[in-house]
């Protein structure tokens, strides 16, 4: 089938990399002519494993991109949007790009004849698709709703493994208003062994976000657990190994440590929590996830004056900058309000990441990038370990070039070592 994809951001490039390896015709649509060049040169705008195969292979052949709406419009007979959904200052969804998108499918529509499907896979809460976008496409196109379909399918994407959750889903959901746009979606995704599950727009939109807000919580859930057994001096994952059993809980995302960041989870449960206040409900649970995860930096600062006391002029390590391993994306990052931390108290950062020092770069000018963990390490009175990179895990015989053997662990990366002063988050 014939697909556009606007958006060639996280979600957007991955997802028509992967449509055009499941044989579908894909043109990916932008407004920035860099992201338009590197797409159509078969460099990805974002890294991604896999990611670059996928472009190298498809490119020219099922492939390409353009800035130009009514060309892929016309050229297509699915179109998904998947711009950003970046949170307001206040927390709550900024649906600004995703209505300036429908705004622009509805253009383009109205110059074509037959019937074309839209399909919101932005993250957007319940009923956006079916009270914004669907009037938007309406007002723009001069059409009625029996004239094209609508449809929401979310996206459930890890970051680092994107290319591998979408060519192995363990659901794809897809909510429509009539059964047509339905099937016409859930045949897109005909060569991937899944069940689709079939239901409404807002209840898709609503699966995608307590999908994330509940790993949120287990994530959370598990950083309170561990402070309190930091304090009891007991081993937080010795505790959590044996709950992980359970099968009614399992092991996943019990791994205490500094915290969630990343382009989902924050702003996520802040926008379900947002949803939440619009409709006159007080969202507690949702809003502690939210206020033990923006804790948990200041308690890596925390430990670190323990021990150093003033930190001001000392030099401090700080070892990943991205928000997870295995990406470049630091959004939400932890490291973020360390580093801020950090500076506000006269220390100096030497900071190390595989490959997000350039990002971090844009945020924090004064900070000292380094292209190694040994030269990272070099003279400093101590080191924060913020991403879980495996090769962290071995970082026993660099240690000797630290002034001062001090390591504050935010990821259980390591076990305690001969002549190093080893202080765990949580445990």
């Amino acid at each position: 089938m014939r697909i556009s994809v606007i958006g060639t951001g996280y979600v957007g490039t991955v997802s028509g990399a992967c449509f055009a390896e499941l044989g579908h015709e894909v043109i990916c649509v932008d407004v920035d002519r860099s992201k338009i060049d590197q797409i159509n040169a078969g460099v990805p705008p974002i890294y991604e494993d896999g990611l670059s195969e996928l472009l190298k292979k498809h490119v020219g052949l099922r492939l390409s991109a353009t800035s130009d709406y009514e060309f892929a419009l016309m050229n297509s007979d699915v179109s998904f949007i998947c711009v950003g959904t970046p949170s307001d200052a206040m927390g709550n969804i900024d649906l600004g790009i995703v209505k300036a998108a429908s705004a622009s499918l509805g253009e383009a529509l109205k110059k074509k004849k037959g019937y074309h499907v839209v399909v919101v896979k932005s993250t957007v809460v319940p009923e956006t698709t079916e009270k914004v976008v669907l009037p938007i496409i309406e007002k723009h196109s001069g059409k009625r709703p029996e004239d094209f379909g609508i449809a929401m399918n979310p996206e459930f994407l890890r970051e680092g493994k994107a290319v591998h959750d979408f060519m192995n889903p363990d659901k794809i959901v897809v909510g429509s208003l009539d059964m047509r746009a339905g099937d016409i979606v859930a045949s897109l995704y005909s060569g991937l062994e899944c069940d689709v599950t079939r239901t409404n727009p807002r209840t898709a939109e609503m699966i995608k976000y307590v999908n994330n807000s509940f790993l949120a919580t287990k994530i959370s859930f598990a950083n309170e657990v561990g402070n309190i057994c930091k304090e009891l001096g007991i081993d937080t994952y010795e505790v959590m190994k044996a709950v992980g059993k359970d099968f009614r809980i399992g092991p996943h995302f019990l791994n205490s440590g500094a915290g969630f960041g990343g382009s989902c989870f924050p702003k996520d449960v802040k926008a379900l929590i947002g949803k939440a206040h619009e409709i006159g409900y007080e969202p507690l649970l949702l809003k502690s996830v939210i206020e033990v995860n923006e804790k948990q930096p200041s308690r890596m600062v925390g430990l670190l004056k323990n021990r150093l006391g003033n930190i001001s002029g000392k030099k401090i390590a700080v070892l990943g900058l991205a928000f997870k391993n295995d990406t470049d994306d630091i959004r939400e990052s932890r490291s973020i309000p360390v580093i801020k931390e950090l500076l506000d108290n006269g220390a100096k950062v030497l900071a190390y990441d595989p490959m997000a020092n350039g990002n971090m770069k844009k945020i924090f000018g004064s900070v000292e990038y380094h292209s190694s963990v040994e030269s990272a390490l070099r003279g400093a009175d101590a080191c924060l370990i913020m991403t879980e990179w495996d090769e962290f895990r071995s970082l026993d015989k660099v240690f000797g070039f630290m002034k001062n053997r001090l390591i504050i662990d935010g990821r259980h990366m390591l076990a305690p070592g001969k002549d190093i002063e080893y202080v765990g988050l949580c445990w």
